[in-house]
């Protein structure tokens, strides 16, 4: 009769290995996020007519614009000028977050194509 539970093979030593990789990756995780959180992104639309500044935890720090576009005329440029700098500097801010990751989670690329981050 088979034995039940455990490892035929010697699986156990191969799963403390695997443990610890995870554990590795895990605390290599932790820091790129925390070194991604303190990270500051700033982009510009209009030529640089307005700038708006995003930390790694996606809030905005900072706005600024050029007294040029400030236009009580057109209200409808500015709010589209600040839209897409902001919108620019969430996209680096999640481009320099999949970079971060794919540096630690890349070599799992053939486990299933690696984690969605």
């Amino acid at each position: 009769m088979a034995k039940r539970g455990g490892f035929p093979g010697g699986m156990p030593g191969n799963m403390n290995n695997l443990m610890k990789q995870a554990q590795k990756m895990q605390k290599q995780m932790e820091e790129a996020t925390k070194e991604l959180e303190e990270k500051e992104i700033t982009a510009s639309a209009g030529g640089g007519a307005v700038e708006v500044t995003i930390t790694g935890k996606k809030e905005v720090t900072k706005v600024k614009l050029a007294e040029e576009v400030v236009d009580p005329e057109d209200i409808e440029m500015l709010e589209d000028l600040i839209m897409a700098a902001t919108n620019e500097a969430l996209r680096q801010i999640e481009e320099a977050s999949q970079q971060s990751m794919s540096k630690i989670t890349g070599g799992l690329g053939g486990m299933g194509g690696g984690f969605p981050f």
